[in-house]
């Protein structure tokens, strides 16, 4: 069973930053693809950055393209993204996750482990 644990959300004011990171209990994250999903109220969970387990390929939705970065740091077990010029539609409860599948899905039901989540405000 991995433990998935996020950090690094908070409030911002737009145009602002912040990092999320999300710690994995196992030693096999390097074998596990990772993704950000977020889900704001009334609206479904969308995928917004993912990452192969080898680093290798990366996923962006639109609407954060340019402004966000994923990445991964296998020998500490974390998972990260960048948010960058923050807007208020941007807040949304964030979640890490991570599956077995090497590679990236858009479908958050093919995803086997999920964080607790984190609260993530923009002000305008």
């Amino acid at each position: 069973q991995v433990q998935l644990v996020e950090s690094g959300g908070g409030l911002v004011q737009a145009g602002g930053s912040l990092r999320l990171s999300c710690a994995a209990s196992e030693r096999t994250f390097s074998s596990l693809a990772m993704g950000w999903f977020r889900q704001a109220p009334g609206k479904e969970r969308e995928l917004i950055a993912a990452i192969t387990r080898s680093g290798g390929r990366l996923y962006y939705a639109e609407s954060v393209k340019g402004r966000f970065t994923i990445s991964r740091d296998n020998t500490k077990n974390t998972v990260y993204l960048q948010m960058n010029s923050l807007k208020p539609e941007d807040t949304a409860v964030y979640y890490c996750t991570a599956r077995t599948n090497p590679n990236y899905s858009s479908d958050y039901s093919s995803y086997d482990y999920w964080g607790q989540g984190t609260q993530v405000t923009v002000s305008s």
